[in-house]
């Protein structure tokens, strides 16, 4: 082997580890905020975690991005330790699906299919279709496609190109010198362990030790203790994102080390206890890909079925080694009442968006439960729902500033043209639902006020604003519903719903200088009545921006309230059907409101 073959193995393994982040990168792209929401609503099933931990590692190509995600899971409270554990098992079994796919390239046959199934065949025809889709398609996720072809073809070409390079390799005895001493186990340990931590991926290092048995003078003996090492190496990626985290995140990295530990350990003792008494032959062949692909899925198939019944231990022994101190448990409280984002999920843009939109979801709801309260407290005041509000909103403002943060940290990152857009949504919606729990903060300040000067309003006034009242909790109810479900049939329901409260605020201002004129209310209680009436209308105006936000989500012509101006509202429109049927709902009590009247008034 001389320098040039020494630069084109570089290259090759330049261009295989950066196939293997094209192809990963692209894969977790296309799968979107999906695998998060089926990870988040894992059961506490072990089973099937271990499943659903091997099924996303193989899809994404990363047992380490997969338990990096688990830790941020674990650290944020969607996911509990208990659950974590299934799926860390799983991960290290679904890794093996790539060095399976490596080792198509060492099929040796004239036969014209069997060399059509090696990679490095349709490899070619995979880059131009992925170089087609990146190139001339506008469409995010065919574009994403394009990127996993093309990052396929760029980790199999890498590949091969190691393997030539190193094929001069066999007859070189320094080199063979060198993996004999490998073949001490608890050296090859050491190495595999090693060489995985300093690239970060234990489906790469195992590549490169396929591309390596194309000198075929590395033996079973060296490829086993190496092999048992990279799953161990592979887990400081997980513990240098436990870094910081919280003590439960600390203990899901630790589980994911003393898995592999453990089974490195189990494992060697009982194989090498055997070998010394059976002698197995074929430690002294020569290894080839298939084989080390099977050593590998063999290997962490077998340390999670001997495991996997253990997970209690596992999870108890995580809590030995990091020990619960006087604060966790506030800590604990304190996640349950805010969630802050976690910055581990950014390196993958499509699952911290997810998490964004979760959290997002959340703070909905604790924005509808103020403004419920709050018109509760309007007709009949308690000291105690007053501050329940108050809290409630100084919750949803901390919410609106960790989302927010979040969401424009993200945006710098490579995202899909869906996930902008995505991303977008949120951030409107999210000012919109603070500025929902803003108004029902000056609700409640209303009434408070009301309550300290004695004030009330007459009797047709009170009835007349349990009717509004009621109408702004439903248009409140919808919005959020909408927007949580992503719900655009109903969001197109919501603009006439806004246009009645405008008309019944409208109405009510009029009703109530007709009783001022009459002496039959006071100026006060008008500037009351008068604040009241804006808050609600405003509040109607940011739920009419929450059902355009997701109607701006699913139809990519949507510009800023192009759906309201594209209205018809003429007589007989379903605008218009939609509208007659909201006001007989909400229908004041006496003279019947003629639209016309509040409108050409207004």
């Amino acid at each position: 082997m001389d320098f040039f073959d020494l630069l084109t193995m570089i290259g090759g393994l330049a261009l295989f580890l950066y196939g293997m982040h094209l192809l990963s990168e692209g894969l977790e792209k296309l799968s979107g905020g999906r695998l998060e929401r089926i990870l988040e609503s894992l059961t506490n099933n072990r089973l099937k975690a271990v499943l659903l931990g091997a099924g996303v590692t193989a899809v994404i190509q990363s047992s380490s991005a997969t338990t990096v995600m688990v830790v941020g899971f674990v650290n944020s409270g969607i996911m509990k330790l208990s659950q974590a554990i299934g799926i860390i098992m799983g991960a290290n079994i679904g890794t093996t699906i790539t060095s399976w796919l490596l080792s198509l390239t060492g099929i040796e046959s004239s036969n014209f299919f069997l060399q059509l199934v090696k990679p490095t065949s349709f490899s070619p025809v995979l880059a131009l279709i992925g170089v087609v889709f990146i190139l001339f398609l506008k469409n995010g996720k065919k574009r994403d496609i394009g990127g996993i072809l093309v990052g396929f073809a760029i980790l199999m070409t890498g590949m091969e190109t190691m393997s030539q390079a190193m094929k001069p390799l066999s007859g070189v005895p320094w080199f063979t010198g060198i993996f004999t001493l490998f073949s001490n186990p608890i050296l090859g340990v050491l190495v595999g362990a090693l060489l995985t931590a300093v690239i970060q991926s234990s489906s790469a290092s195992v590549g490169i030790l396929q591309a390596l048995c194309a000198t075929g003078s590395i033996r079973y003996a060296t490829v086993v203790p190496i092999i048992l090492g990279q799953n161990i190496g592979t887990c400081v990626t997980a513990l240098m994102s436990g870094v910081g985290a919280g003590r439960n995140a600390k203990r899901a990295s630790i589980v994911h080390l003393l898995f592999n530990v453990i089974g490195a350990a189990v494992f060697m003792t009982v194989f090498y206890t055997l070998n010394a008494v059976l002698r197995f032959t074929f430690m002294q062949e020569a290894a080839d890909s298939a084989g080390i692909a099977l050593v590998h899925t063999g290997f962490n198939l077998l340390t999670t079925a001997l495991l996997l019944p253990f997970a209690n231990g596992l999870e108890k022994l995580s809590f030995a080694i990091i020990k619960p101190d006087e604060e966790e448990q506030k800590q604990l409280e304190e996640k349950e009442s805010f969630a802050r984002m976690d910055e581990r999920f950014l390196d993958t843009p499509s699952f911290a968006l997810e998490q964004a939109y979760s959290y997002t979801r959340r703070m909905a709801d604790l924005t509808r439960e103020a403004f419920n309260i709050t018109v509760q407290n309007l007709l009949e005041y308690e000291k105690e729902n007053a501050a329940e509000v108050e809290r409630l909103e100084n919750l949803v403002d901390r919410f609106e500033d960790e989302i927010s943060g979040y969401l424009v940290k993200l945006s710098g990152r490579n995202l899909s043209e869906g996930d902008s857009r995505r991303l977008g949504m949120i951030l409107h919606s999210v000012g919109d639902l603070e500025r929902i729990s803003d108004h029902a903060m000056n609700l409640t300040d209303c009434a408070k006020e009301m309550k300290q000067k004695s004030w009330s309003f007459s009797d047709k006034a009170t009835e007349e604003l349990r009717i509004f009242s009621q109408a702004v909790k439903d248009i409140v109810e919808l919005s959020v519903e909408v927007f949580k479900e992503e719900d655009t049939g109903a969001a197109k329901s919501i603009e006439p719903f806004e246009e009645t409260i405008d008309i019944l605020q409208k109405e009510i201002k009029r009703r109530h200088m007709k009783r001022l004129r009459k002496g039959k209310c006071t100026a006060e209680m008008g500037f009351v009545l008068s604040d009241i009436t804006n808050n609600y209308e405003r509040i109607a105006d940011h739920c009419s921006n929450l059902a355009i936000n997701i109607l701006q989500l699913n139809e990519d012509d949507t510009h800023a309230h192009a759906y309201i101006d594209s209205l018809w509202r003429g007589e007989g429109s379903e605008f218009d059907l939609l509208l007659q049927r909201y006001l007989k709902r909400y229908e004041l009590p006496g003279k019947k409101v003629k639209i016309e009247e509040v409108q050409t008034e207004g």
